[in-house]
This record gives structure tokens, sequence and C-alpha cells, in this order.
């Protein structure tokens, strides 16, 4: 399974394929190859669709070239999606065209949010594409690979409806066995906030929010797999209003004051959260919890009202501020993180300039940004004052270069410093390790001749000797 990575809602990057834990197959099994673009979400999706099928008998691998089923799980933030999507159909059309020549079955899937913006475009592209289905219909896997294999099985199938019924109510509960120190858990879907440059309420639908019992039933079961960490998603993560124990709706403060209560939960991480949504028991869950990491990513997209407010984004600079300010009393330590998007339409440079000044005064400990580009159907492709590509190029590398100086400083602030690191796999040398601080730092430590009593799960003091603007790196500190 392979995944590409991208924050929960509104960021971009370059395409980073990261190996996911698989397994391979044994002999009589079918091979399940996923490959995942952008969220956390998607990755969370991903795991289920793996879920879901494996009582077909599918198995999931890293290596397209047997796969008896091929998903490309797809991300419609990023740019250019789409042609990324057919990019890789084409790369892996000759397999499919090899096992179908040797009398192999191969189903060639396109799930996701591309799936479900564009679905009949890639039918009519691509004939090799057997299913389509959008984010809120993977529950329906197996009856849909039953509609295609069965004896009068479809040609093909294309579901990107939005279900009646719920579809985190009909998944499987996650299995027992052996979990990553990292577990997610989807705890929120969609978004109504229709910012006017996001695609997402078109894709994911309307916010929902999943029943506190099942969130809680989904941590024990991770947890007892030997998951250290619990990461809550959703696309406005913050804006939780799940049915509670008691019959009343709960916020995500109240959520978070639950999870924190279950034996074995040594961190809790939420993503992605929208100024508009924070709330006092939030802020108090920061200050009371401490398996609350110190740690929040809240997007902003502009340090301009105007462009604030044609964003749609429904706060103004000095909202996210005093927002800033209040998470800041409640967790002095907090770092903070946040997506950017340069050159929305209409950017003036003294917009861009209020965009530089709030960077400043925020000081961020990392922070996503982009070039804005169109999303087919969203209303910002209709707004006068497009802005020149050389000019997002040139305002892209002077707030890059300003965010890559105040992530720099602030990990060189750790030089010396002795951190809890959560391992959360082995380094790339011999007797390395690598896990992440619970300010988020992905951190880089030896072990020596100590390693073989060093293993993925356990959270390790580290002494921490160096520092880059994206890593930290360390030697691990031995306690009598």
């Amino acid at each position: 399974m392979l995944i590409d990575i991208a924050p929960l809602k509104e960021k971009e990057t370059a395409e980073t394929p990261i190996n996911a834990p698989i397994n391979t197959g044994s002999s009589g099994k079918k091979q399940l190859y996923i490959k995942t673009w952008g969220c956390q979400m998607n990755v969370y999706d991903s795991k289920r669709m793996a879920d879901v099928l494996r009582p077909l008998g599918y198995e999931t691998t890293d290596q397209p070239d047997h796969a008896d089923m091929v998903i490309l799980n797809t991300c419609h933030i990023r740019e250019k999606a789409t042609e990324k999507v057919f990019s890789e159909i084409g790369r892996l059309r000759p397999h499919k065209k090899r096992r179908t020549a040797e009398g192999k079955e191969t189903i060639f899937a396109v799930a996701g949010c591309v799936a479900q913006a564009e679905g009949d475009i890639i039918t009519a592209r691509a004939k090799e594409i057997d299913l389509v289905f959008g984010p809120q219909s993977y529950h329906e896997l197996p009856e849909m690979v039953a509609q295609l294999t069965g004896a009068y099985g479809d040609k093909r199938i294309i579901n990107t409806n939005f279900p009646v019924e719920n579809k985190f109510d009909l998944l499987p509960q996650e299995e027992s066995a052996p979990s990553a120190p990292v577990a997610h858990i989807a705890i929120q879907e969609g978004c109504d906030k229709f910012c006017s440059f996001c695609v997402v309420p078109y894709t994911r639908g309307a916010e929902y929010s999943r029943d506190v019992a099942q969130i809680l039933q989904e941590t024990r079961n991770l947890v007892a797999a030997g998951a250290k960490e619990i990461q809550l998603l959703g696309q406005n993560v913050n804006a939780y209003h799940g049915t509670g124990m008691n019959g009343k709706t709960w916020d995500l403060g109240r959520l978070l004051f639950a999870v924190a209560e279950i034996n074995g939960v040594e961190r809790i991480r939420y993503t992605t959260s929208h100024p508009k949504d924070m709330h006092e028991e939030l802020y108090r869950a920061h200050a009371e919890i401490p398996q609350l990491m110190p740690y929040l990513h809240l997007p902003v997209q502009s340090g301009s009202d105007a462009i604030l407010k044609a964003m749609n984004r429904k706060h103004t600079r000095d909202e996210y501020f005093r927002v800033i300010d209040r998470m800041r009393e409640a967790r002095p330590d907090i770092a903070f993180s946040s997506d950017f998007i340069i050159g929305f339409p209409g950017e003036t440079d003294q917009d861009f300039a209020d965009t530089l000044d709030m960077i400043k005064r925020v000081n961020y400990g990392s922070a996503y940004s982009f070039k804005y580009s169109m999303r087919p159907g969203t209303p910002a492709t209709a707004l006068q004052g497009q802005i020149h590509e050389s000019i997002k190029d040139l305002r892209l590398q002077e707030l890059q270069a300003l965010v890559f100086a105040q992530s720099q400083a602030f990990n060189e602030s750790f030089v010396g410093k002795i951190v809890p690191i959560l391992i959360e796999r082995t380094g790339r040398k011999q007797e390395q390790m690598n896990g992440r601080s619970p300010w988020l730092q992905s951190t880089v430590f030896s072990v020596g001749a100590t390693a073989k009593n060093r293993g993925l799960g356990q959270t390790l003091d580290v002494k921490i000797t160096s520092a880059s603007a994206t890593a930290l790196h360390g030697e691990l500190v031995l306690h009598d």
C-alpha cells in the first residue's frame, strides 16, 4: 500500500510516496494494491477499504505487478490532481494488459475525491477502469466487487452517490492484529464552510460526526492492538458534534477528555481545525489533558482580511490572533503550523505583506504553502484579478524562506534538551530509530548497543544534539 500524505484539508505538496506496513500475502490469497494521495483522512479510508475487502480474501501488497485489484485513492485538493491520476493509470495499464493476456482478471478502480468529482471523465478517458467510487461509498466495495465478478457481472460500475446510510455504521470493526504505534480515527467528515477555493463540500458532503460510543470503542481496539498515540481526524475536526453517552451532543473538547481516560492512550492529536470552530471546552482540554500534545495545525490561508473575505473563510485576522493567544494561555509551550495559499485572485502587494506580518507575529513551528490553482466547480474560479504565475512564484519563495527560517530556529531551540520521543519506525542506518516529539518533530537518534531492547511504540528520552528545519537528531539517554 503506497501512501502520499498531505495535511488534512487544504494543503498541497510534492508527491512523496511512503511505504506503509504491508502483508505481501500467501499462496491462494488475492493481492490488493492501493495507492493513496492526499490527506490523513484518505490514508484512513484506504486502510478501511483493505479491512472491507479482507473477508473476500484480499491481502495488501506494495507491488502492483501481480495485484488482483488495484485501487487509486485520489485527492482533489492537489494541483493537476486529475492528470496525476491519468498518469498513474498509464503507468499501471501494462500490468492489467499483461494479466489479461495470461487469463487473469484484474479489477482496476479509482476512488476518493477525484472519482467523486470527475467519475464520468475518468471512465470516458480510461477504458480499462472497471470501478469508480467516491469517499462516501467504499463500505459498499464487497457488493461492487461481486457485481463485477459475478456470472452476469456488470462491465463497469460508477458509484458516486451520497448514500442515505452512514458508512461508519457499516464498516467492520478494527481488527486486534498488531497495530502501528500511531493510529488514526476518523471522527468527523465533510464540510459546511464552503471556502471559495475548496472542493471538499462537493466531494465529501455535509459535516457529519460519529457517535461517541463508536469512537471510544475503536480507540480501545486500537490501543489493545498496540497503538500508543491516537490521532482524531476530520475535515473540520473541531466542528465535531457527535451524540454522547448520555444522548446529548458532545463537542471535540469533551470527546478529548473521554479519549484521555482510556487506559493505554499515551498521546492524543487532532487535525485539521478551523479557526471559527474553537471553543471553551477545547481550550480547557489543552490546559488539563497531559496526553494532548502541544501542537496544533490551524490553517489560516491568508493574513489579509480582504482575501479572507474573498475566500469566505468566515473569520478575520484579528479573530485568528485571538485564537492563537487563547491557546498559548491554555498551553504556553504549544507550537502551531498552518496552511497558506499564495496568489489568490485579487491578492495585492499589501495583502501579501499582511500575510508575511501574520507569520512573523505567530512564529510558526512549520507551515505548508502553495500557489493558488483553480478547482473546477469552486466559486473562486469566477473571481476577477487572477495573479500571474511569475508573481505567485516570487511571493511563494519569499514566504517559504520566512517559514523555513522560523522552522529552523524552532527546532534549534531544542538542541541540548532532553525530549520524549515515541518510536514509530527503525532508522535508515543500523541501530537508529525514528520517532516524533510531542511537537510533531521528526527525530532520528542512535540507540547504540541497546537496540535490541528498544522497540516500536516505546517512548524514550533523547538528548537533541543537532537540528535542521525539518528534523531533530539526537542520542538516547540511558537511565540507571
